[in-house]
């Protein structure tokens, strides 16, 4: 098919290309390496702080994060299957709801987003660079603010350091990063009990965040108020992997089997979420005892140590956050981009225009401008990415059977062009899952200026991502019911 299409498709390059039998390389043990090694990084371990400062303990903020995960994997599981099924990535499965033009817009706005995570995530890696020259040295580097951009040279010149080492990685492509995740997994493992067992010691226990209790029991400041804060809560942390849950399809294109990307993702995912948030919450708990006060940044935690102990544990940390940064953030949007336009841009091209946006975007502004990480981005964009899922997953199984015909999905003029390359029912679907949602997450994000929304408004946003993808998943499979889909024809398998 790839000899076929190759030259008489615009919508095809060998990035996009079905995976092929000797592509197909990765076993279970590769997707639970994959997702510890992304599960263990500064925003996750970062997320219990969110959840004990509104209010609830350690024991509730830790089966929060779990649930939320669960509940994230099971549409990840679903829309995986086609990935390994057919060789396709996310942005080529798109094309059978959206359309073959109609599925640019899917890709753009999971590419967006991702972009934003990227660049975010490589202003925490270059400042793991400045603090680690600033404890070496023994007095801040960097001097004052340069103009417009508001940072100091250091910090910009660190910035730019830790984007050339990702840089690297772009450059040799995706089995780089599997080598990468598969070889760092089990030392962040190591070094989580390695911290447990320092602040265990340090701190002759583990502190009081543990003992804690909860502010919405009875007498409690919060009391009766537990179901407010956790729905959004739930949300939020289903939010924290939505972009995953989209384009999953761009890793499991490459397994062995169905067997190894179901079981290789439900062991690496939903359980060291939940143990991450535990030895955060414990962490954090004895540092309390150590310095006076509850230290959620990894990085301020590891400045505070002695001697080589600051050293191995900012390389950690720098390590953690360029594997998480890789898989999460570059992987996704460098097929987005790529299939935009495949003939002109390539899987590495969309690499590079990813690790350029990043740059553009200055993350430090983002996030001194963007004020409720939890209750407004994650919510924010899970709203915008639900209505999407909800869409793949009925033209997936119960439009499609989980049926496609391959080299329709290459071809401007085939079963999945529906008119001039877009399907109208996916984009009226997307619109009506994600309106709901809009007035909610404009009072969120700007109340000031839009104080008088309604209670009702207020709530739906509370369940952005369950209202999205139920929302949209319902008027897509009405609008395409009793619809003729094309006969399956070309179905690699691995």
């Amino acid at each position: 098919m790839s000899k076929e299409l190759s030259g008489s498709t615009q919508l095809w390059n060998e990035d996009l290309a079905p995976t092929t039998a000797a592509q197909r390389t990765w076993r279970w043990y590769h997707f639970a390496a994959l997702w510890v090694g992304m599960v263990m990084c500064i925003p996750a371990y970062t997320l219990s702080a969110s959840l004990i400062e509104a209010g609830m303990s350690g024991y509730q903020a830790v089966l929060t994060v779990f649930l939320a995960n669960a509940i994230v994997l099971l549409p990840m599981l679903l829309i995986g299957h086609a990935g390994t099924k057919y060789g396709i990535p996310y942005a080529v499965l798109a094309r059978s709801s959206f359309g073959t033009s109609g599925a640019r817009l899917p890709a753009l706005m999971r590419a967006i987003v991702a972009c934003g995570w990227y660049g975010i995530q490589t202003w925490f890696g270059g400042q793991m660079i400045y603090t680690l020259l600033g404890v070496m040295l023994g007095a801040p580097i960097g001097g004052e603010p340069i103009a417009g951009l508001g940072i100091n040279g250091g910090q910009l010149l660190c910035f730019l350091a830790f984007w050339g080492i990702q840089f690297w990685y772009i450059v040799h492509g995706m089995d780089a990063i599997r080598k990468l995740e598969t070889y760092t997994a089990p030392l962040k493992i190591l070094i989580c009990f390695v911290l447990l067992g320092w602040v265990y010691q340090k701190a002759g226990g583990f502190g009081p965040i543990l003992d804690q209790p909860s502010q919405f029991v009875e007498g409690g400041k919060k009391a009766g108020q537990f179901w407010t804060v956790f729905w959004p809560s739930l949300t939020a942390m289903v939010g924290f992997w939505a972009t995953l849950a989209l384009n999953i399809p761009d890793f499991t294109r490459f397994a062995k089997s169905q067997r190894d990307q179901v079981l290789g993702q439900s062991v690496g995912l939903p359980v060291p979420m939940g143990l991450l948030a535990m030895m955060a919450v414990i962490v954090t708990s004895a540092t309390v005892v150590l310095y006076g006060k509850a230290i959620w940044d990894p990085v301020d935690l590891a400045s505070r140590m002695s001697g080589a102990a600051v050293l191995i544990a900012l390389l950690v940390l720098l390590v953690d956050t360029v594997s998480v940064n890789l898989a999460a953030n570059l992987v996704g949007p460098a097929y987005d981009f790529s299939s935009l336009a495949p003939k002109q841009i390539s899987y590495k091209a969309g690499g590079y225009i990813t690790a350029g946006i990043a740059i553009l975007m200055m993350p430090w502004k983002i996030l001194e401008s963007t004020q409720g990480y939890i209750f407004t981005w994650l919510i924010g964009y899970s709203a915008l990415l639900g209505p999407i899922a909800g869409i793949l997953i009925i033209d997936y199984y119960f439009v499609r059977k989980t049926e496609l015909d391959v080299a329709q999905l290459y071809r401007e003029d085939g079963a999945y062009s529906y008119g001039n390359g877009w399907n109208m029912a996916a984009l009226l679907a997307f619109v009506v899952g994600v309106l709901p949602n809009i007035p909610g997450f404009l009072n969120a994000a700007f109340p000031a200026s839009f104080p008088a929304t309604s209670d009702l408004f207020k709530t739906i946003y509370t369940y952005a991502w369950f209202v999205g993808i139920a929302i949209s998943a319902i008027v897509y499979g009405v609008m395409m019911k009793g619809k003729a889909v094309p006969t399956l024809r070309t179905a690699p398998q691995p």
